[in-house]
């Protein structure tokens, strides 16, 4: 695991090795334990590394045989040495262990190809010096980031924002018309972000530079392919060997690999895979100092019950809030997601022991784990045994009543499935956003930006096209994003088994019913768990990362604290203060609930105040751009 970043050569940089350098340093979180540079007369490039495979001669960047290509990279390939043994079949001759190395022969065998063979998470650029070509590619999932900027005959990428900071070619500059989007998302839900000009390389796609050109594509459609010939004990059986296999191969490293713990199927079934293929493994999990929101007591029986060892820690309210502005820094964009705090805190104790941890991301959206997919699916029963005359009718109907138990149900029953998106408005729906934001910003409907996905998965039921509507979306602008951010701000390594290729590609072929039925969610995961765990973890409800953020935005302390983000000239900037003030009174006022609508405009100010306002972290650093 490690962090990238690099640039083309522009009349605006005099001195590139200082200021690849400083973009370098930008990451070092990324990567500790080394550093290497590349620098010719067209590009500059750098690799900062946290050692986990071939610790002795892993060092990047790294070069072909003749040294006309080099590459920088992040991220695990696991099936490396099978690529491996078929290059060196081809006459490739490799001076390292790695799978760094593997990518790079692989791209000179097969060119834009080799992405296509890769198994694994990684973002990488490869710099052709012959052909004078930036060739860059990012996973299928978007486990691991990548962003590129182009703006005024500038090029620059890397894995986090922050590294163009100290580039003197950027232009640091909100996006103002993103921000409807980021109210209802709580994240850009496509290829732009809150920066103008700050691209993010789509998952599973690959961008080539060159001097006079640039380019994009798609190298991997996912498709469902639903097979119905199999019975639910079948496909249990099936997934439990497939997955069996994922978790061993995403255990291959030259330092130990703990795993993070929660009480839910998703991670204990990680864990356990560990265990049944005769690994120990530390655990580690996260609670609050107020038990009724805290998990850790589930987490730890189980490891008891395994045998291994569980190092658990607690966080207070105190500790919530503080953390918000290093939180919102290494996040590069506003996420208002309260779940990345306590996040933030489980991988900085892991950070103590590990290098590596195994994490149970991408369940929910593979095999169907979220509330609103049994939502969907009763909507879906509703669909097919009432014309729509009927559910039109009665949803206009529906929307003249109060706020009843029901009226939810008729009116989102009266649309298509694209435009009862729940992620689409997940925190403002679009008329509401409109009266915060202080300056009318023209934005189409939420539901427009994930119609697309609707159309591309449209020969399948709305379960699934709402799984994969967040696969695209929810699991990579928010829940990967996350876990990346928060894990390597300690410098560790997180891999996700469920989202292996081999894994998706089951997931792909799984009836619906088996994923998600009535009242039951991912069906078919915890029936192969059930072989496995005991009943109290394999048939526990979903329940995220709960926390007591409602209650202490209750109390004077962090009241007040709000109350001066909301009041002071950042809130004036952009949104209407006196209607957040209204938010929160009526929260503290114990009238309604709003803590996710104060959450986002909070932590939009905090992250203003890190890259806009006078956080001093996000400063440049550049001799060229600070004139001297």
């Amino acid at each position: 695991m490690c962090g990238i970043t690099g640039f083309a050569l522009t009349d605006s940089v005099r001195d590139p090795k200082r200021v690849i350098d400083l973009m370098g340093e930008r990451i070092k979180h990324r990567g500790p334990d080394d550093v290497g540079y590349y620098i010719d007369d067209s590009v500059a490039l750098v690799h900062r590394r946290l050692s986990i495979i071939d610790l002795e001669s892993g060092k990047q960047p790294i070069y072909n045989e003749d040294g006309s290509c080099v590459i920088v990279y992040n991220g695990e390939v696991y099936n490396f040495q099978e690529l491996r043994e078929d290059l060196v079949a081809c006459g490739h001759v490799f001076s390292t262990h790695t799978d760094t190395e593997v990518i790079l022969h692989g791209y000179e065998e097969y060119g834009r190809g080799i992405v296509e063979k890769l198994r694994g998470m990684f973002a990488f650029a490869i710099w052709d010096k012959k052909a004078q070509k930036l060739f860059c590619a990012r996973d299928i999932f978007g486990i691991k980031p990548f962003y590129y900027y182009r703006e005024n005959g500038e090029f620059m990428f890397a894995s986090e924002i922050k590294c163009f900071l100290d580039h003197p070619g950027f232009v640091k500059e909100i996006d103002r018309t993103k921000i409807p989007e980021y109210l209802s998302y709580e994240y850009i839900p496509y290829e732009n972000t809150l920066f103008k000009g700050v691209y993010k390389l789509l998952p599973a796609h690959w961008c080539e530079w060159t001097p006079d050109s640039f380019e994009t594509g798609c190298y991997y459609t996912m498709r469902y392919d639903i097979d119905e010939s199999k019975s639910l004990d079948e496909w249990a059986k099936i997934l439990d060997e497939v997955f069996t296999e994922s978790v061993k191969a995403h255990q291959i490293a030259d330092v130990e690999v703990g795993g993070f713990l929660s009480s839910g199927v998703d991670s204990s079934y990680v864990i356990e895979r560990v265990f049944h293929g005769g690994s120990t493994i530390r655990t580690f999990s996260v609670g609050y100092e107020e038990e009724q929101y805290s998990e850790l007591p589930y987490a730890q029986s189980f490891s008891a019950e395994l045998g291994a060892v569980n190092i658990a820690n607690k966080i207070s309210a105190e500790d919530f809030f503080g953390a918000m502005p290093d939180i919102q820094y290494y996040m590069d964009e506003p996420l208002p997601n309260p779940s990345e705090n306590p996040l933030y805190f489980l991988a900085q104790n892991a950070a103590k022991h590990v290098k590596v941890v195994l994490s149970g991301e991408g369940a929910d959206e593979l095999f169907g784990g979220y509330p609103n997919y049994l939502a969907e699916d009763h909507l879906a029963n509703y669909e097919r045994k009432t014309p729509a005359v009927i559910r039109k009718a009665l949803g206009a109907l529906a929307e003249k009543f109060p706020a009843i138990k029901g009226k939810h149900f008729l009116t989102h029953g009266a649309m298509e499935p694209w435009e009862r998106n729940s992620r689409a408005d997940y925190v403002f729906e679009n008329e509401e956003r409109q009266q915060y934001l202080k300056d009318p910003i023209t934005s189409g409907d939420p539901q427009q930006y994930s119609k697309r996905y609707y159309d591309e998965s449209n020969n399948v039921d709305p379960v699934s096209q709402l799984q994969y509507v967040d696969i695209k979306t929810w699991m990579a602008y928010d829940i990967l994003l996350k876990a990346d951010r928060m894990s390597m701000a300690h410098s560790l390594e997180l891999r996700v088994p469920f989202l292996d290729r081999k894994v998706l590609e089951l997931a792909l072929s799984i009836p619906h019913q088996y994923r998600v039925k009535d009242d039951e969610s991912k069906v078919v995961l915890r029936r192969a768990a059930s072989k496995r765990l005991p009943e109290r973890v394999f048939n526990k409800a979903k329940l995220g990362f709960p926390s007591p953020l409602a209650a202490w935005l209750r109390e004077d302390t962090y009241y007040e604290l709000v109350k001066e983000a909301f009041e002071s000239d950042i809130a004036a900037e952009f949104f209407v203060p006196e209607k957040l003030m209204q938010l929160l009174d009526e929260h503290r006022a114990g009238q309604v609930s709003h803590m996710q609508k104060i959450w986002s405009f909070y932590t939009f100010i905090v992250w203003y105040r890190e890259f806009f306002g006078n956080g001093e972290r996000a400063q440049c650093r550049s001799l060229a751009q600070a004139g001297e």
